[in-house]
């Protein structure tokens, strides 16, 4: 159901505050959730209802925003230049890794949303607010929105290269195109924005599941430019590793180190973006918890299949690759999974497979711009950004925030003076880092709201939680630490300094340096938060969340047709 309390309430307060109330010592008034931003509760009369984002968001609508969002750009474009870097196996390695830490990630941030899946408290600068203090939260808010908002360009620009497959038409025509169709999307009802990401995600993903049975079919010589089985041939010739900076095992670690980094933005702010879709999604304690169980295997399939693909199907020497990418080209040919096509001598499927990615691109960038807008839109209401962003229109659209956001998606007319590849590189890289960093805040996060929890007796009403995840947390801090330290670890080799690269890949370790600092002196906040003090601004919201699911109707599926659908999203 959407979240209006429009009927009366009941709430037990504690017995200091029953003196202003009627003799049982319950409100009997109107519940808003602009009193929950607070973390209190109180009576009101007189005050006007406050507009909020809706909930229009259904179940499968999540399932496809949490994975769609994640396969884009990093997964059809990024893994080109990882195999010609590295090769085919530190690619393969990279994405296990990765896929497992992010699993880490998603697991956190759902049992911590869930606690209280309202609007303005799902966002990982709000629960850094509730858990930890107001200066990190502070840094941790305007890095997810610079983050957030420095994606979309990038995905804008990754449509622009892909485009050039077919034309060499002046790059700003596609530009536009794309900046206006991204930003009116966004201005529109969620409902229309969910509808978008679920159609366009879902032919992304039936893409992404076709080139792996693609890929089985190359594997075993099933296509026009094989007579034979080629199995791993091109780890073998010319091989499954292509050491890096230096030669012997040094160098191939170097290569599966960078592979690492370098498959980071594939999934970069996906985790996020997921979050905060539950303030807009209908029974979000029903269906974040299935969107998250099952967001894992379709991780395995499409992103560990798709690096198995790119591997078998193409040769890190591969000249078309690697010639594409060295030369800055603007061109779908930079795509690992184009140029695997074309060597297996099928004619026409290139330029679908090319058309499809250009949807996953388009999609993603939609995805990362409605996270900006709703970040800001959190800020806004817990008094970190200027109020104004924190309107809404009748839709439930914050206008304001979404207009904000949207001037970032100019950074792609960048395309126009300078290689797109290049521009791709760029902005791909300070995302990547500020994608690390919030995701060493959401482990951090976790461990203290886990203390939290465990000191008020609070675990048996947790609704969603898998095991481990506090040593998991541990272990995220510490990889994500020192792959943000080490991200740009090559310029520092011999030979290999550039300034532009430096800039690219510590820029944002000096920007959330600089927001940490300057929030830590205006606030005066040094430690954690007293636990007592969350614990009562917790609690309330906690007795709502139960309270809504308590009054949600169910509706259980009617016939087999309806029962494979709710098996399968």
């Amino acid at each position: 159901m959407d979240f209006e309390m429009k009927n009366t309430v009941n709430v037990e307060v504690s017995s200091a505050q029953k003196s202003s109330l009627n003799p049982n010592g319950k409100i009997s008034s109107i519940i808003e959730l602009s009193d929950l931003e607070q973390g209190s509760i109180s009576c009101i009369s007189s005050k006007p209802k406050e507009k909020l984002v809706q909930r229009g968001l259904k179940s499968r609508h999540l399932q496809l925003i949490a994975l769609g969002g994640a396969v884009g750009t990093g997964l059809f474009i990024g893994t080109g230049s990882t195999l010609v870097t590295c090769g085919p196996a530190p690619l393969l390695i990279a994405f296990i890794i990765m896929s497992f830490f992010i699993w880490t990630i998603i697991n956190q941030l759902t049992e911590l949303v869930l606690l209280a899946p309202f609007a303005g408290e799902t966002s990982t600068y709000a629960m850094a607010k509730t858990y930890i203090n107001r200066p990190v939260s502070f840094m941790t808010g305007w890095n997810l929105f610079y983050a957030l908002a420095m994606v979309a360009p990038t995905e804008i620009t990754a449509c622009t290269m892909l485009v050039k497959y077919w034309t060499n038409a002046n790059a700003a025509i596609f530009v536009t195109v794309f900046v206006v169709t991204t930003i009116s999307l966004s201005m529109l009802p969620v409902k229309v924005f969910g509808e978008s990401e679920f159609c366009i995600s879902s032919i992304k993903l039936v893409t992404a599941l076709g080139i792996i049975i693609l890929g089985v079919v190359i594997f075993f010589g099933g296509v026009p430019s094989e007579d034979h089985v080629l199995g791993f041939h091109y780890w073998k010739h010319p091989g499954s590793f292509k050491p890096y900076i230096t030669t012997g095992n040094t160098g191939r670690f170097c290569a599966i180190w960078t592979a690492i980094v370098k498959s980071g933005f594939a999934f970069v702010l996906a985790p996020e973006t997921f979050a905060q879709c539950s303030a807009e999604a209908q029974y979000p304690r029903r269906n974040m918890p299935r969107a998250c169980n099952r967001f894992i295997w379709r991780v395995i399939l499409f992103y560990i299949g798709g690096s198995l693909f790119v591997g078998i199907a193409v040769g890190y020497d591969n000249k078309r690759l690697s010639s594409a990418i060295a030369a800055g080209s603007s061109s779908g040919a930079a795509s690992p999974f184009v140029v695997g096509i074309i060597e297996a001598g099928i004619s026409v499927l290139p330029h679908i497979v090319n058309a499809c990615i250009l949807t996953a691109a388009y999609s993603a960038g939609t995805a990362q711009l409605y996270g900006t807008s709703r970040m800001l839109y959190s800020m806004a209401r817990k008094g970190d950004a200027p109020k104004i962003f924190s309107k809404v229109n009748r839709y439930g659209t914050p206008y304001f925030s979404v207009g904000i956001a949207s001037c970032f998606c100019l950074l792609a007319y960048l395309n126009c003076s300078d290689s797109s590849s290049q521009v791709f590189t760029w902005l791909s890289n300070i995302a990547t880092i500020s994608g690390f960093v919030s995701w060493i805040i959401v482990s951090i996060t976790y461990l203290r709201y886990r203390k939290v929890v465990d000191c008020l007796g609070l675990n048996e009403r947790i609704p969603f939680r898998k095991r481990f995840q506090r040593f998991c947390a541990y272990l995220s801090t510490g990889f994500f630490f020192i792959l943000s330290l080490t991200n740009g670890y090559s310029v520092f080799t011999k030979g290999n300094w550039n300034v532009s690269d430096f800039f690219a890949n510590y820029v944002t370790i000096g920007f959330i340096s600089v927001l940490f600092i300057g929030g830590t002196i205006y606030y005066k906040e040094w430690r954690f938060r007293d636990i007592e003090e969350v614990g009562s601004e917790i609690v309330p919201k906690l007795d709502l969340a139960d309270e809504e699911e308590k009054n949600e109707v169910m509706e259980e599926p009617k016939n087999w047709l309806e029962k494979l659908w709710y098996i399968i999203v």
